[in-house]
């Protein structure tokens, strides 16, 4: 009997590398038409104010401009900008408070009004003739300031600039700190704001075609955006249309709508003609996007075995100036606390604050890297005050096997944590280390350390999953896929294309996913982001194929006379179960039926899958670093990322994933940070000179091991892995530099600057 072949586990080919390394792929700028008009934004250079005029007088006299729109121009349709799955229901609805343009600034850099010229030099020069003219305002940049009473206001619904307040409790706090013979561990942690930085910053171009707008634009939810686009225009979502094409990375930035909404109607000022609003890299730091800067107070009460007998956190999430994806994120750290390490007796509060800053929106991790840099730094804090070694710590007391949360109903299937700690550890040859480091002396000196993290899976059932698929038959027997998720870079298509050839039975190139999503013809998807996509994608392709290899093999009963039951699909023929005889090829059915003079039809499935799970992934990071004391400068040598991710779809794919996380995660610990003038309010480096990205130079050899554990409530038995490689790589740098010098650094980035501040302050230098 014939055995089936396996596309699911293989490190086969992208379905992209092709086009992507010749360059023949096609991203947003390749495809708008170089007649296009240029748009352009005017962004307030004052970080709180009321706009009292803005003259464009001498703007319009500039030759090449076509049409300039001040705030007091656009309509008054207050619109979300998150990418978050809308619902019918009014509680699952995110904030609407951005326009198109705005009179009351709330950020340097926040939009003032916009010009559409002929060509960039005159909307360049334009937007320096506009003169502004403000009633200033007092400005806050400070998390924590910002709730006092006397700070600005930014929005006039929530006092004290708190968007959000939520709070977590379990047990009874106060009374079990009072056990006698705890001991108390606290500490601040401060992680900063840093930007995605993806290569291609973001782009869109719009035109109106029969009375409807079309935007085409580098967006990773193309359905969520026409919902929102709709919105903030005050139009039926029907009479919007949007067209994703290749996405040159978006890391959660391109998860906000940005600046679609005010493309589409700039081009309908203009009658409706092609209009392209590109952003610069200085303005994408700015004006998209940022990762919520955090302010963690976590206090313990342990016993002298390290069993927590009680434990409260505080979390201050840094807003800055709009809601966006709000107190999702620092709901979302929260909520990691209690979970990681268990804890009968929890008290938690997080606080989602704006500020005069950024906009936070969603960035790789979703809170959870500023999080676990808190509770893994604090982990830490905690083995040495008691004198137990760091991994003998977390080997006791993180989540065990068989842990549920309440809220998500996830549970924990296997003993996940030991078995990543057990291979990271062989890996980096941990214990070895850490005895070799331990009686270090003079200048220079080495260290080892590590973190743990745990991940969700998509965001049921905070919000609505769900997942759609259509499969069409081609003449030769090959599929078209399509999917709402969308492929920003991370191999998407690739993992797609291999579930879909795994169910069906026929080979992977025969499969064809397209990747462009256009939401006049693509059916319904949320898009990426919450490390969702394999997981919730894998569950309505393979309910599709199975509905599209249930009509093959009918119209097979047909044309072999054979019994349904007795027939199979392998390796793209239609094979007779009961003796293995291929007794015709896909390509011969295809054909046959879709050219029949007596029964012709077409060959295709479509369905919807709503996901009511969620999944845990876990992992861990092992770092090692070379220390300079006097050069204040940590060396990263070594690391290693372990992951549980289920099972994997494409092990090459899943090792790039993890490479690129941990780079990210790489540049949070070490060196990234939007830095701002307290004077002005005004981004001091937002730039890629200023700004210090992690470099090849800053990176050892980048390791990446898996734990292949099968996700019972997956349709393939693969879980989350996006995002989790960059949440625990901070930490375990920290703490391998705790393990070197003694000094335990609370805030991040460990660059030399607060390096030397610390060891000043603990009398190494």
């Amino acid at each position: 009997m014939e055995e089936r072949e396996h596309v699911v586990g293989k490190s086969v080919t992208r379905v992209d590398a092709l086009e992507k390394v010749t360059g023949r792929a096609k991203y947003t700028e390749d495809l708008c038409d170089k007649s296009a008009y240029i748009a352009r934004v005017l962004h307030a250079d004052i970080a709180h104010g009321i706009v009292r005029s803005v003259d464009t007088s001498e703007a319009q006299k500039l030759s090449g401009v076509v049409k300039i729109v001040t705030c007091f121009d656009v309509p008054k349709y207050y619109f979300p900008t998150a990418g978050h799955p809308w619902s019918t229901d009014p509680a699952h609805q995110d904030v609407k408070d951005r326009l198109l343009l705005t009179e009351h600034v709330r950020f340097y850099g926040d939009d003032v009004a916009a010009v559409v010229a002929e060509n960039e030099v005159a909307a360049a020069q334009a937007l320096r003739l506009i003169k502004v003219e403000y009633d200033p305002l007092p400005f806050v940049l400070d998390v924590q300031k910002a709730m006092e009473e006397d700070a600005p206001q930014l929005h006039e619904n929530y006092p004290g600039n708190v968007l959000k307040h939520t709070s977590i409790h379990k047990g009874d706090f106060e009374k079990a700190k009072e056990e006698p013979g705890l001991i108390k561990v606290e500490g601040w942690y401060q992680t900063p704001t840093v930007q995605h930085c993806h290569i291609e910053n973001f782009i869109c171009y719009a035109y109106m075609e029969q009375g409807r707008y079309v935007i085409v634009s580098s967006t990773q939810i193309p359905h969520i955006c026409r919902r929102v686009v709709g919105q903030a225009l005050g139009i039926p979502w029907g009479n919007v249309r949007v067209i994703k094409p290749y996405i040159g990375g978006g890391f959660g930035n391109k998860q906000d709508i940005l600046y679609e909404p005010l493309c589409a109607y700039l081009s309908q000022t203009v009658g409706g003609r092609l209009v392209k609003l590109d952003v610069s890299r200085e303005e994408t730091f700015v004006c998209n996007r940022v990762r919520h800067a955090i302010r963690t107070h976590l206090i313990s009460y342990v016993r002298p075995n390290g069993e927590i007998a009680a434990r409260k956190a505080e979390c201050f999430s840094d807003q800055g100036a709009y809601a966006s994806h709000g107190h999702s994120i620092g709901a979302k750290a929260l909520g990691s606390f209690p979970q990681l390490y268990p804890c009968e007796n929890f008290e938690g509060d997080v606080y989602t604050v704006f500020t005069n800053k950024p906009v936070s929106g969603a960035m790789r991790g979703y809170g959870i890297p500023q999080a676990m840099f808190a509770m893994e730094s604090h982990t830490d804090d905690i083995a040495v005050k008691l004198g137990i070694p760091p991994y003998e710590y977390r080997w006791k007391y993180l989540m065990p096997k068989g842990y549920t949360d309440g809220f998500s109903k996830n549970v924990n299937y296997y003993d996940t944590f030991r078995e990543c700690m057990e291979k990271g550890s062989v890996s980096v040859d941990y214990e070895r280390k850490r005895r070799e480091y331990a009686q270090q002396t003079g200048d220079i000196r080495k260290g080892i350390g590590m973190a743990a993290f745990w991940y969700n899976t998509g965001v049921w059932p905070i919000s609505l999953e769900t997942s759609s698929c259509r499969m069409v038959m081609n003449q030769d027997g090959s599929i078209q896929v399509q999917v709402g998720e969308t492929e920003i870079g991370q191999g998407a298509d690739t993992a797609f294309a291999q579930m879909a050839a795994e169910t069906l039975g026929i080979p992977f190139d025969m499969v064809h996913v397209m990747t462009m999503q256009d939401t006049d013809i693509t059916p319904f998807g949320l898009g990426a982001y919450a490390s969702r996509q394999t997981y919730m994608a894998g569950f309505s392709i393979r309910q599709t194929a199975e509905l599209l290899k249930s009509h093959v093999l009918d119209t097979a009963v047909e044309m072999t006379r054979q019994m349904k039951e007795n027939l199979d699909i392998i390796d793209g023929n239609i094979v007779r179960a009961t003796d293995g005889s291929v007794l015709m090829s896909l390509g011969e059915l295809a054909t046959e039926k879709l050219y029949s003079l007596t029964n012709c039809g077409h060959l295709t499935a479509e369905s919807t899958y709503q996901i009511k799970n969620n999944a845990y992934s876990f992992g861990c990071t092992f770092a090692e670093v070379e220390v300079d004391i006097p050069g204040c400068r940590a060396t990263l040598t070594n690391i290693v990322n372990v992951h549980d991710c289920g099972r994997l779809i494409n092990p090459a794919l899943a090792e790039a994933q993890v490479h690129g996380g941990m780079s990210m995660g790489i540049g949070f610990g070490l060196s990234e940070e939007l830095k701002f003038d307290e004077k002005t309010g005004k981004p001091l480096n937002n730039n890629l000179l200023d700004y210090k990205m992690a470099t090849f130079e800053d990176h050892p050899d980048l390791h990446g091991e898996f734990v292949e554990n099968y996700e019972p409530t997956s349709a393939y038995g693969t879980k989350a892995l996006g995002e989790p490689p960059v949440c625990s790589v901070a930490p375990a740098i920290r703490n391998a530099i705790l393990n070197a010098t003694g000094s335990g650094l609370n805030e991040l980035p460990l660059n030399p600057h607060r390096l030397f501040a610390k060891f000043r302050e603990d009398g190494l230098i």
